[in-house]
């Protein structure tokens, strides 16, 4: 690739114009084009053709550290010991191509050994989302088919009792058990097989196990909820998940080019990029967008238990991090937590995040309290496999309100919502469609579903958006009734199913209260039946009791009408979030 022109003034290129740079023949992100169930797509020719090809080229990293845990520290050559001989213990349980394993478990070195060992296999590896209740984890179970489960000892007591409604699950490893004995036939302690994780340097050098595993074959299911109240499977293939090593190469690039200049060769003799992973591996974002490409790329990942911030600083600083963020509302505690002066983070290069709306302030104030950082936001969903659009550096100093424009390789447009077809034009506001190799091909056992959401190559996402002339994207609302409390989807027919399920309760709504940091969370109105009674807290209670804690309305109000509906019988919402507009924290 030949280099860029010094500017005259910025921008020195177009976005067509660096893409065309980039994905030119003999670039490292040359873009091709082929068939991908039977239409033409645009797909980066050097993209790494499986998550088994990621694992086996992360190896030349040796002894370097890949993974930091409190104060255990994994090397990649310990890493794929692990891996290879988890994966040997998968196969000889019977896993095979396109079996699921299920992974539920918080952020941890065990999460990413039993997501590769399974992915080498070709299995359909499945997480789920460590704060779901058992019986969301068991629906998660039995709706993958998960023929083995990977767990942490917490998820173990929720999951114990349910174990017996899941059929097709023959066998269950649990990591961190306590030492307390596991009264299950075919449940087994992961430290029986692979030891502790400072152990893993020692487990036998050997070879990943034989398997085939091409671009096009199954790779994941990660869960989506969805409007009918239960989570849908999304299934993605071995080259949508691994699109996001490119297609962030790709959108770093891209900012040095619009500056007029080069993009820096990778250079061996740099220090190693560190990275705080603050987001949940059983989210897109923290496997697909950073797990990932850290692992291709030789990083380090610093992981957290939990999110909290005087935690994230001392990290910051004794890791030397360079690379954070996450949510918006990571990136807010960052800047204002009054503690963040007691610490060395001089380190950060690139304070990061999506996921969630985000106010234009925040890339002001990230630009003030971290000079050196340069921030980035973009968009995508669990079906397009994380990231679609980038924004970052001085495009996104100059739109702050935008996630950016679409990547090379992808397509965005906004079409009219009522026909899913009439493509509008600049600055009109439709509803936002999306189109690429990163997205995933079908809703597990769900036809009907999958017929709405993937048209043709084509995920229709239910956000209401528009696109300036030069394709940067501006989201403006979501068609779909969910909002998104500090990255994590709630969709409100959810909640309000099982406020329905009180005996009190004759009338419910769940609608976004503004919140600073978490963008928004849920808060609830409700109607109670005539001479019935009920507390605020039982309320609350009662949907703890049934839903993951994210999900339990903050606040509920109390209505004594049949609450306001339009002329269809709808819900008026937009009425009822006025309610709460001055209220939010």
């Amino acid at each position: 690739m030949s280099e860029a022109p010094s500017p005259a003034a910025w921008p020195a290129m177009s976005i067509a114009q660096a893409h065309a740079l980039l994905g030119a023949p003999g670039s490292p992100l040359e873009i091709d084009e082929i068939e991908i169930r039977g239409v033409r797509t645009k797909v980066w020719k050097n993209l790494p053709p499986s998550l088994r090809a990621v694992v086996e080229a992360s190896r030349a990293h040796g002894e370097r550290v890949f993974l930091v845990y409190e104060d255990e520290r994994v090397s990649y050559e310990a890493f794929y010991r692990a891996v290879s001989a988890f994966s040997r213990e998968l196969q000889a349980q019977g896993v095979a191509k396109g079996d699921r394993v299920a992974i539920i478990m918080r952020n941890l070195p065990e999460w990413v050994v039993a997501f590769y060992a399974a992915a080498s296999l070709g299995a359909i590896v499945t997480p789920l989302n460590a704060w779901w209740t058992g019986a969301e984890l068991e629906y998660g179970l039995t709706d993958s088919g998960t023929k083995v489960a990977v767990m942490d000892y917490e998820r173990y007591e929720r999951l114990v009792e349910h174990l017996p409604n899941c059929p097709d699950l023959r066998r269950v490893y649990v990591s961190r058990t306590r030492d307390e004995e596991l009264a299950h036939p075919y449940v087994t302690k992961l430290e029986a097989v692979l030891g502790g994780a400072e152990a893993w340097g020692s487990l036998p050098d050997q070879a990943l196990p034989p398997a085939e595993v091409g671009p096009e074959d199954d790779a994941t299911i990660f869960y989506t909820s969805g409007t009918t109240g239960k989570p849908k499977g999304a299934l993605a293939t071995q080259r949508a998940v691994n699109c996001n090593i490119l297609t962030a190469a790709a959108a770093s690039a891209r900012s040095f080019l619009r500056k007029g200049e080069a993009p820096p060769q990778p250079d061996p003799a740099a220090p190693q990029r560190s990275a705080l992973l603050s987001v949940p591996f059983f989210h897109v974002t923290g496997c697909f967008a950073v797990l990932n490409p850290t692992l291709f790329s030789g990083g380090k990942l610093v992981m957290m238990h939990k999110w909290d911030v005087i935690r994230a600083f001392e990290l910051i600083e004794r890791e030397r991090i360079m690379l954070a963020g996450g949510v918006p509302t990571i990136a807010w505690q960052l800047i204002e937590h009054p503690a963040r002066a007691n610490y060395d983070l001089s380190s950060l290069e690139s304070v990061s995040y999506g996921g969630a709306p985000s106010a234009p302030e925040l890339v002001k104030r990230l630009a003030e309290v971290f000079p050196k950082s340069q921030p980035g936001q973009g968009w995508g969903m669990t079906e397009t496999c994380a990231t679609v659009t980038s924004n970052g550096a001085e495009d996104y100093l100059h739109r702050p309100d935008s996630c950016g424009p679409a990547a090379a390789v992808a397509r965005i447009e906004i079409r009219d919502p009522a026909d899913g077809r009439t493509v509008l034009g600049p600055n009109e506001v439709g509803e936002l469609w999306s189109f690429g190799p990163m997205n995933c091909r079908l809703y597990w056992n769900k036809p009907e579903a999958t017929a709405q959401t993937f048209v043709d190559g084509w995920v229709r996402t239910g956000d209401l958006a528009r696109i300036d002339e030069e394709g940067f994207c501006f989201i403006i609302d979501r068609a779909k009734d969910m909002l998104i409390r500090g990255g994590e989807n709630i969709y409100c027919v959810e909640v309000e199913n099982v406020l329905y399920d009180h005996p009190a309760v004759m009338d419910a709504a769940v609608v976004a209260r503004p919140h600073r940091t978490l963008g928004e969370e849920p808060a609830a109105v409700v109607t109670l039946k005539p001479g019935a009674h009920a507390t605020e807290d039982e309320l609350r209670a009662h949907v703890a009791g049934r839903l993951a804690a994210f999900k339990v309305p903050v606040e509920v109000r109390f209505w004594n009408e049949v609450l306001p509906r339009n002329a269809n019988g709808k819900i008026l919402k937009s009425e009822l979030k006025k309610l709460f507009q001055d209220t939010g924290a």
